[in-house]
């Protein structure tokens, strides 16, 4: 199996998967409660919107499988 968009060690895989975790985290605080984390996990990230802040990552790591 080609692992060619799990590269973990490259600094584009990281910087794709760290708004993917956070816009996650933003998008379910309903099921877990915790919205005083989750407004500090917003403010970090400007208050950009979950779904910009996974689809951002997603195009990252997609640009960094291209590459190779």
């Amino acid at each position: 199996m080609d692992k060619k968009y799990f590269k973990p060690k490259s600094l584009t895989w990281l910087s794709g998967a760290v708004p993917i975790i956070g816009g996650t985290f933003i998008a379910f605080e309903p099921i877990h409660q915790l919205a005083e984390y989750t407004e500090a996990v917003h403010s970090v990230f400007g208050g950009t919107p979950p779904g910009v802040l996974i689809n951002g990552g997603l195009a990252l790591i997609g640009l960094r499988g291209m590459n190779g």
